[in-house]
């Protein structure tokens, strides 16, 4: 039971502060910005990256929860301070990326969390071995984002300049 708890408590967390992220500036199709990008041909459609970021936010909170429910597992404070560092990660990306324009700094700041990703997985690995299956998908993901974003930083080196950034937040007005 105590593992339900901290699912109750982790997925709700983790899709709020996913959703504040992804709202802080105007991302995917309805920012402009994006819109005026030259994209890969592999570039999915824009529905796609909410659906695929509820269902990884939703295995990150049960990954995390998982672990947080394997109270005196070693390494688990170290399991959990990698799940922090790359999600924290995971928040910057879409300001920096949709609302700061910052192309070059956004594929370094995903290749980071990628690595911090990889490092957390194999951490929950040996805590909790479903936890671990858990974040395969969110690598697959961030290996395959991390792909359309170097190749958006190539086709577009003069992405920073193409309209003004967006400085104000879609969550508050």
């Amino acid at each position: 039971m105590s593992f339900v708890r901290w699912a109750l408590v982790c997925v709700p967390l983790i899709m709020l502060l996913g959703f504040l992220s992804g709202r802080s500036v105007p991302s995917g199709d309805q920012n402009l910005w994006y819109q005026a990008l030259e994209k890969p041909a592999v570039t999915p459609p824009g529905w796609v990256f909410p659906v695929a970021w509820t269902t990884l936010y939703i295995l990150l909170g049960l990954a995390l929860a998982a672990i947080l429910n394997a109270r005196g597992a070693r390494g688990r404070a170290a399991a959990v301070g990698l799940f922090a560092a790359q999600f924290a990660l995971n928040l910057a990306w879409t300001p920096l990326f949709f609302g700061a324009h910052r192309v070059g700094a956004a594929l370094l700041v995903i290749t980071v969390m990628l690595l911090l990703a990889i490092a957390t997985t194999v951490a929950f690995a040996r805590i909790r071995e479903a936890a671990a299956w858990m974040m395969v998908p969110y690598l697959v993901w961030l290996s395959f984002a991390a792909v359309l974003t170097w190749r958006i930083d190539q086709l577009n080196p003069d992405a920073e300049t193409l309209v003004p950034s967006a400085r104000t937040s879609q969550v508050i007005g």
